[in-house]
């Protein structure tokens, strides 16, 4: 009892010890819900007050049940049965299959649908290939975890503003003939599953009144990821009973996509008057300066998840400002972050402790050739490498076969598009599904590539390509990740960079509601809090050098609010006599400076500094002595970040004073000559009586 106990803060200590019944845990993120939930079953589990092999406990995949079960036996809960809802529904299906089907095997489960979805296109008369198969297995996954029937697809797909690949009356055409070919070879899908589990509790009181005598206690994680089957069986399962503990945090619902909702979590004191509701906000996870960044993103969002936004207090020390910068195009930004992550690298940063985040997996070839061309290992998570891709590979063939023929007329990215126009782009408007429009903007990266590029001809770029492509095919064991916001979801690393934060990519162009635009926000607040220690975030002001200027995303708030924020983590956007939000670059690099500390000294936190050691020691001296004369604290004169600024910037004019933090016209008009005489080389004891007394 004293290990179950042991550790435990207040608020989790309330959860763990609640009383059966309905239990609603809001744990944000790094707020150690996983430790609350465990510890829970476990304090259950050595009172007495259940048994082990009475629980289930429900997650999302397989290897986060693995994890509950491993942290369970290791508090003395052994027993406990935890699985993801499929493998839950699997084996019962399976187990009661022979009741369920008067005696006959358990159809076989299909592990994709986009073979079987290609024979129901070509049935409705399409020609779908693997993209439009994705796409079309995409919205029949969502209607069926909806529990939407075919017929009913083209008014729910209005109802919830989908945009599917073809028109909805034709999906709902691809969804019949699926439906029945999958009946015809006598085959079930994942959601046929789950409805079948549902269906056997409902409908035969005896396998309901089995599973319920074996589960009686359940627990349920990333409770705001439900989707309206999985809350079905859960109900069934529950059969009116409310031993329920459910963890979840709205402001991490990034998934609606593909049918997961936050309502059930949002709704859960409403459906159970009697639950316990237990806020989670002590974050272990990030520095506070992280943490107030995160803050700052999610405190500006609407809609129902709002309601549940959590305001995390960080518990970690101090650590460095998240970084924030801007610069002139992408390749530029991707250079950067290359080579900040080599300086990370170098320093004694593992670089499987670090992650380059985007939006889009298409973002990912810049990153994987900046990466390369720096020295640094990388590994992508959750798709391809670009040059992998299968819609990549034809076009690099497209592209080497129009090197060999007319070109066509135009500049390198007009011929680029003329020759991507074999394998089916076109430079108009993307097209609607979520797969194609991957594809598209996969080949789209490639026209961005000719602009970028100081290349005249096709064959130069093609290449330039197959040297990419090698240099990114080395096999890496250790790496930088580089992965999509989506992928990086329940993930953490020491060092975070947030790329291509700009208005059209996050939020995305296709976020055309108002809840779509704020899944946007949440994408960010869930890149933000994946970080422990190091944070940075920049976008490019255009794509491609020279190209049309882009508008920073309007979800950070120190770049879209323009005024200098209060708490940690919120940078400050304010440089001296500049109007607040004003770009300031860095005098060595030419990045644009966000960050309070960096617009002071007017440099980025990893360009090589130049400061004047003996001016710097001048100055300190000249401040202990002013100190002393006006008896008050050092730093009520100049704070050290202050004195190492002058020593870096080395002003000779008031105006050049003026611009530098911390120096406003009070100091100006009582300090300013003092300090321009001691930068000019004057010594201390010239200098010393001239500050005049306060």
């Amino acid at each position: 009892m004293r290990r179950v106990l042991a550790g435990l803060d207040p608020e989790q200590r309330v959860a763990v010890t609640a009383q059966a019944g309905p239990v609603c845990i809001l744990a944000g993120a790094g707020t150690g819900k996983t430790r609350a939930i465990t510890h829970r079953i476990a304090y259950r589990v050595v009172t007495g007050e259940i048994a082990a092999r009475h629980v289930l406990a429900v997650t999302f995949t397989a290897r986060a049940a693995g994890q509950l079960r491993e942290r369970l036996a290791q508090l003395g809960a052994d027993g406990v049965v935890a699985r993801t809802f499929h493998a839950a529904a699997l084996r019962q299906v399976r187990y009661f299959a022979p009741r369920l089907l008067s005696g006959q095997a358990m159809p076989e489960v299909v592990e994709s649908k986009a073979r079987l979805v290609t024979l129901a296109a070509a049935r409705a008369g399409l020609r779908a290939d693997r993209t439009a198969a994705r796409d079309l297995a995409g919205e029949i996954e969502w209607a069926k975890s909806n529990l939407v029937e075919p017929g009913e697809y083209p008014a729910a797909a209005a109802k919830a503003t989908r945009e599917p690949p073809y028109e909805a009356a034709t999906v709902a055409d691809v969804f019949t003939a699926y439906e029945e070919i999958k009946r015809n070879r006598g085959v079930i899908d994942f959601e046929d599953m789950l409805r079948a589990a549902v269906w056997g509790i409902e409908e035969h009181p005896d396998v309901a009144e089995q599973i319920r005598a074996q589960y009686r206690h359940f627990v349920v994680d990333e409770f705001q990821d439900v989707n309206p089957l999985q809350h079905r069986l859960l109900e069934a399962w529950l059969g009116g009973r409310d031993d329920l503990t459910v963890v979840g945090d709205a402001s991490q619902t990034i998934y609606s996509f593909t049918g997961a909702t936050s309502s059930y979590l949002v709704e859960f004191p409403r459906r159970h008057s009697a639950a316990v509701v237990v806020r989670l906000v002590r974050d272990y996870r990030s520095t506070p300066q992280v943490v107030g960044l995160a803050n700052a993103v999610i405190r500006q969002a609407r809609g129902g998840e709002a309601r549940l936004r959590l305001a995390l207090q960080g518990q970690l020390p101090p650590g460095p400002e998240p970084d924030l910068r801007i610069f002139p195009d992408e390749p530029a930004e991707a250079g950067a972050v290359a080579a900040r992550c080599a300086e990370l690298v170098a320093a004694g940063t593992p670089a499987r402790e670090i992650a380059v985040l985007f939006r889009t997996n298409a973002q990912s070839e810049a990153y994987e050739a900046a990466l390369a061309e720096a020295g640094v290992p990388a590994v992508v998570t959750g798709a391809a490498r670009f040059f992998e891709r299968p819609e990549v590979r034809q076009a690099l063939v497209a592209l080497r076969a129009a090197a060999k023929s007319d070109p066509g007329p135009g500049g390198l990215p007009e011929q680029v598009a003329g020759a991507l126009g074999a394998v089916g782009w076109q430079r108009d408007q993307p097209p609607p599904g979520g797969a194609a429009r991957e594809r598209w903007e996969a080949l789209a990266a490639l026209v961005t590539l000719a602009e970028e590029l100081p290349l005249g001809s096709l064959a130069e770029l093609s290449d330039e390509l197959a040297r990419r492509a090698a240099i990114q095919h080395t096999p890496t064991v250790d790496g930088v990740t580089l992965a999509s916001l989506h992928s990086a979801k329940g993930l953490e690393w020491d060092a975070v960079f947030l790329v291509g934060l700009a208005e059209g990519t996050l939020p995305t162009s296709y976020a055309k509601t108002d809840d779509a635009v704020e899944e946007e926000r949440r994408l960010l607040y869930v890149g933000v809090t994946r970080a422990r220690q190091w944070l940075w975030l920049s976008y490019g002001q255009a794509r491609a050098p020279g190209g049309r200027a882009r508008r920073p995303s309007r979800f950070l708030p120190q770049l879209a609010g323009g005024g200098a924020a209060g708490s940690a983590g919120e940078p400050k956007a304010r440089a001296g006599r500049r109007r607040a939000g004003q770009p300031v670059p860095c005098r060595i690099c030419g990045a644009t400076l966000l960050a309070g500390a960096d617009r002071k000294l007017g440099r980025c936190a990893g360009c090589p500094s130049d400061r004047d050691e003996e001016l710097y020691e001048r100055l300190r001296e000249w401040r202990r002595g002013t100190a002393a004369e006006q008896q008050v604290p050092a730093y009520v004169v100049f704070t050290d970040a202050t004195l190492a600024a002058l020593a870096e910037r080395k002003p000779t004019t008031d105006a050049e004073l003026a611009v530098i933090g911390g120096i406003g016209p009070r100091k100006l008009a009582q300090f300013g000559p003092a300090v321009l005489a001691l930068v000019g080389g004057a010594g201390v004891s010239q200098v010393t009586s001239s500050a005049p007394n306060q």
